[in-house]
């Protein structure tokens, strides 16, 4: 049964007002100009949230499948119809049995795979990473993490001023994973070695990173300079003010920045306590930060951003609707290698959309040609 949906279509190559999404089963068919259609909602390609840890009250990083799936869900529901699973630093024991337990939900299609954020990490910058699980890295475990993966991980951050890390980001290129830079504080130097080694991504660039200095660059001038990597980034106007959100779209463009949520199981959800990797996390007006020794809040502990929120943070920092789309769908897409399947409105590709109002609130979400409400 072929299906239609009409609007402005918002496509690689700009926006048809008047325009018309085809599908057939899972796929789209066509996309062309539809005259009928007068001032419709906008038709986004479904969000691909490239660095997600839960939400909705539930988590990815306990290794709880059930948990993992009702993340996803609360996800989808805000127009997310492609994530990673993220994990957190953890003991080795842990990011084993967590790869093994989401295994079944990559093959489901409920995750596009697993980011292991850590543990390989700075101390210096490791946020709300707990400190006891970070190490140098190890190629002997990671090649036994990605052997128990069997092909389910697809990103993996480090820091890579850490013994072994180059290593490391040869042994995951080498594998078909991607190595991205994060939570680190290594120099322009060192991040550049990073990206010569294969590194194709920064972590939430600006946050968990040596503060950028015009005589110290540091990783964030590496990160956005380098136009083979796709430079994460968290628009909630806590992680990053909105001038900064906008300077870094500028300076990459929309085709090498990427919005993620970093979103921890408080998203969604009320004020309150929570946890995150092992720590506690309390939540003040929708800020997530690790609570300190003396009940104080500490360093940011992820978001409590969905992906349709940051999409409307982005166009009201001055970036445009096709340009935040892009960076919503398209551009992670095609960093985490899933270029040709998702991230745009082109025929042969999985029918993933998201139909927005005027004020780009969410009406309907659908996956794989299936409306999901």
């Amino acid at each position: 049964m072929v299906l239609r949906v009409a609007g402005k279509v918002v496509t690689p190559s700009g926006v048809i007002r008047q325009g018309c999404v085809e599908i057939d089963g899972e796929r789209v068919t066509a996309v062309a100009e539809y005259p009928s259609i007068r001032d419709g909602h906008w038709i986004v390609p479904g969000f691909v949230d490239m660095h997600t840890h839960g939400g909705g009250g539930h988590t990815f990083t306990t290794g709880d499948p059930e948990s993992a799936r009702l993340a996803a869900e609360f996800h989808l529901g805000h127009g997310t119809t492609t994530l990673l699973g993220s994990l957190v630093s953890c003991p080795p024991e842990l990011m084993r049995s967590a790869t093994v337990a989401f295994a079944p939900l990559v093959a489901e299609r409920v995750l596009a795979g697993i980011h292991y954020e850590g543990p390989y990490l700075s101390e210096l910058r490791c946020g709300a990473q707990h400190p006891e699980y970070l190490r140098d890295a190890d190629p002997g475990e990671l090649t036994e993490l990605l052997d128990a993966a069997d092909g389910t991980v697809r990103m993996v951050t480090l820091a890579p001023e850490r013994p072994g890390a180059l290593d490391a980001i040869k042994l995951l290129v080498s594998r078909g994973v991607v190595a991205a830079v994060g939570h680190t504080d290594a120099t322009y130097e060192q991040t550049r070695a990073a990206i010569d080694a294969g590194a194709t991504v920064g972590t939430h660039v600006f946050n968990g990173m040596r503060t950028p200095h015009h005589r110290e660059p540091g990783p964030v001038y590496a990160l956005l300079g380098a136009p083979d990597v796709v430079c994460e980034l968290v628009a909630d106007g806590v992680h990053l003010h909105d001038g900064t959100l906008a300077f870094a779209a500028g300076v990459a463009g929309p085709d090498r920045t990427a919005l993620i949520t970093d979103a921890m199981s408080a998203a969604g959800m009320t004020d309150g306590d929570y946890e995150l990797g092992g720590q506690d996390v309390v939540v003040t007006g929708g800020v997530a930060r690790l609570r300190q020794p003396d009940g104080n809040p500490g360093a940011i502990a992820g978001s409590t951003l969905t992906m349709d929120a940051a999409l409307r943070r982005a166009v009201a920092a001055g970036i445009s609707v096709p340009d935040a789309s892009r960076m919503a769908s398209a551009t992670p897409a095609r960093a985490l290698g899933l270029d040709g399947q998702v991230g745009s409105l082109l025929p042969g590709w999985r029918a993933d959309l998201v139909m927005l109002d005027e004020d780009l609130q969410v009406v309907r979400v659908m996956r794989a040609g299936t409306w999901v409400d």
